[in-house]
């Protein structure tokens, strides 16, 4: 079950902000060119930054809490952070936008 924590997390974090683009009119994946421009910097950024940590020893990645599939050096679940969580705070960031907009 441990295996599954880090995935379990990212659902989790999709399942809690979803509502935010469909009751909340958030907009996000409805402009996936917008997305796009947000997400790619931060997945070459963050995943080379990771990259070169891993590969000095500097940081790795418990295969007790991942489940084992890697992508490029990294846990698969390491590239979904990459996308999941900038992808929830701009869902937050656009709803609440939206409510200080007159």
């Amino acid at each position: 079950m441990d295996r599954w924590q880090y995935l379990g997390l990212l659902g989790l974090c999709v399942t809690m902000t979803l509502p935010l683009e469909i009751i909340g009119g958030a907009r996000v994946y409805r402009r996936p060119k917008a997305l796009l421009t947000t997400l790619a910097p931060v997945v070459v950024l963050f995943g080379g930054w990771d990259l070169l940590a891993v590969r000095h020893s500097e940081w790795r990645y418990s295969r007790r809490y991942t489940l084992g599939w890697w992508l490029l050096g990294l846990p698969v679940e390491e590239w979904l952070f990459f996308l999941v969580v900038p992808a929830c705070a701009m869902l937050t960031y656009e709803v609440l936008a939206r409510r200080r907009r007159p």
